[in-house]
């Protein structure tokens, strides 16, 4: 297992964990991570090396994906475009491109759905500021608030696209749009929830 864990971490290049410099992680409510303990998970790299018990977390906030090195040291991997996917606990994550304001970026995603169009869920976590006292109000501490997911949908291999209303999800699929249209109607499928858009992928794939 050390071997194992040793070859990872020579295999990339590493950088420190000093994402809020001026702010301790205790001067901060609530959490900027998906899962605040470190779990025991498996790397697998896009040249298919395949990395095993490696200590795992991930940072919404700065969507990094975060390890503990054999001498119990934090660390963010600075090249994240090695990594296909994750697994570590109920978690199954993925490191791929999505459209965000029209620019094409790269990040991690949840796993929701997968085939030739695929579904993925990106956490989303807000970082407030800290708020000084003022005459009627108390001063408020830093604080991250999480917030509901964001879905996204991907064909192939193209990039993720995010999902919008109802019309734009017609829009993300390439074909069968009037099936498409039908299937929501008649399902009352709704475009915030998981279970909709899993069951309205599952049907798209189906066709």
């Amino acid at each position: 297992q050390l071997r194992t864990m040793i070859d990872f971490f020579r295999a990339n290049r590493m950088e420190s964990n000093d994402w809020l410099k001026t702010l301790s992680e205790s001067n901060i409510e609530g959490s900027p991570y998906l899962n605040d303990e470190f779990i025991t998970g498996t790397v697998f790299t896009t040249s298919n090396f395949k990395f095993t018990d490696i200590p795992l977390r991930y940072n919404i906030h700065n969507d990094q994906l975060e390890f503990k090195t054999p001498e119990d040291q934090i660390q963010a991997m600075a090249a994240p475009e090695i990594i296909d996917r994750v697994e570590f606990g109920s978690f199954k994550m993925v490191y791929m491109p999505y459209t965000n304001v029209k620019k094409i970026r790269r990040g991690f995603f949840k796993v929701i759905e997968e085939g030739n169009a695929s579904l993925y869920a990106k956490p989303d976590v807000n970082f407030k500021q800290a708020e000084e006292p003022g005459a009627y109000k108390e001063a408020e501490p830093a604080k991250f608030i999480k917030k509901p997911d964001l879905f996204y949908i991907r064909i192939g291999k193209e990039e993720a696209k995010k999902v919008g209303n109802k019309k734009d999800v017609v829009k993300n699929f390439p074909d069968h749009h009037n099936e498409i249209v039908t299937f929501i109607k008649k399902n009352k499928i709704k475009t915030n929830k998981q279970e909709s858009l899993s069951e309205l992928v599952r049907y798209y794939n189906s066709l």
